[in-house]
C-alpha cells in the first residue's frame, strides 16, 4: 500500500537535523507502530503535487507554520487535490494544518482561536464509536501546536474527538477522511524542543511554561502509537473496501 505525504510544512532548521521532517515523523511513526506502509512525499508548498489523486492509495496531509486563511496558490490547488481525493473515495488523514484546509476545502471557517495558543500535551474525549478505533479507549494525548483552529465545521463534517480548548478536535467526512488538530507524529522530545524554540517571539512566554509543565511532568508521554494505529485501521479499511 502507498502512502502519499503532502507536505506542506518542514521542521524547523534548527531541530530538522535531529528530529527529520514533518514527513519522515509520518515515516518513523507508522514504523514504530508495526505497519510497513510504501510512501511518496509531493512538497506542495514548493508546487510538486501527484500527477493525480490515483498515484497513491491513499494520502496524509502534514502540518505546517502557514495559516490556512492565507489562501496561497498552493493552498488553492491543495484544496483542490483534496476535494479530488474525497470524489475518488481515497481516504485521506489530516494533521493540523491538514486538518484545517480540509475543513476550509469543504466549507468551514478557520481562524485564530480566541482563547490563544494551544502547546504541550493535550488530552481530547472521544465522542461516538468509529470501526477505526479498535481498542477500548475513551480518548487520547497527544501533543498540540497550533494557534489557529477550525472555528465553524463544515456541515458534511462528524465530530469524533472534541476537548474544552478544541471544540472540533476530531473530523470525519463520509467516512473517507479523517483529521486532527493535533499531532500524534510529534514526540514528547521534540514537542519540548519547538515550544522552547518559540517560547517568547511566536508563543507567549507564560503559555510556553504551561505547555513545558505538561511535557516535563513524571510520566509524561503522548500516546502517539495507539492514535497511529487508529490512523492505519482508518487507511487499510477504506482502501480495501
Amino acid at each position: 500500500m502507498k502512502i502519499g505525504i503532502l507536505a506542506t510544512g518542514i521542521t524547523p532548521d534548527e531541530l530538522i537535523h535531529q528530529f527529520g521532517s514533518y514527513s519522515e515523523m509520518f515515516v518513523q511513526l507508522f514504523s514504530k507502530s508495526g505497519h510497513a506502509f510504501e510512501y511518496e512525499i509531493f512538497d506542495v508548498r514548493e508546487d510538486i503535487f501527484p500527477q493525480s489523486q490515483n498515484v497513491c492509495d491513499a494520502w496524509i496531509i502534514t502540518g505546517s507554520k502557514f495559516n490556512v486563511y492565507q489562501n496561497l496558490e498552493w493552498m488553492q490547488k491543495l484544496k483542490t487535490l483534496i476535494l479530488d481525493i474525497h470524489a475518488s473515495q481515497k481516504p485521506l488523514v489530516g494533521i493540523c494544518f491538514g486538518h484545517q484546509i480540509i475543513a476550509e476545502a469543504f466549507g468551514g471557517k478557520v481562524d485564530k482561536y480566541p482563547g490563544g495558543w494551544g502547546v504541550g500535551l493535550h488530552a481530547y474525549e472521544l465522542t461516538g464509536e468509529h470501526d477505526f478505533i479498535t481498542d477500548d479507549s475513551t480518548g487520547f494525548t497527544i501533543n498540540a501546536m497550533h494557534q489557529d483552529q477550525v472555528l465553524e465545521k463544515p456541515d458534511s463534517a462528524v465530530v469524533f474527538a472534541q476537548s474544552e480548548f478544541c471544540e472540533f478536535a476530531g473530523l470525519l467526512y463520509d467516512d473517507r477522511i479523517l483529521t486532527f488538530q493535533a499531532h500524534p507524529e510529534f514526540t514528547v522530545d521534540y514537542e519540548d524542543a519547538l515550544v522552547e524554540a518559540r517560547k517568547g517571539p511566536v508563543v507567549p512566554t507564560q503559555t510556553a511554561e504551561e505547555g513545558l509543565k505538561t511535557l516535563r511532568q513524571p510520566g509524561a508521554a503522548s500516546e502517539s502509537i495507539k492514535v497511529a494505529n487508529w490512523m492505519a485501521n482508518f487507511i487499510q479499511t477504506r482502501v480495501s473496501s
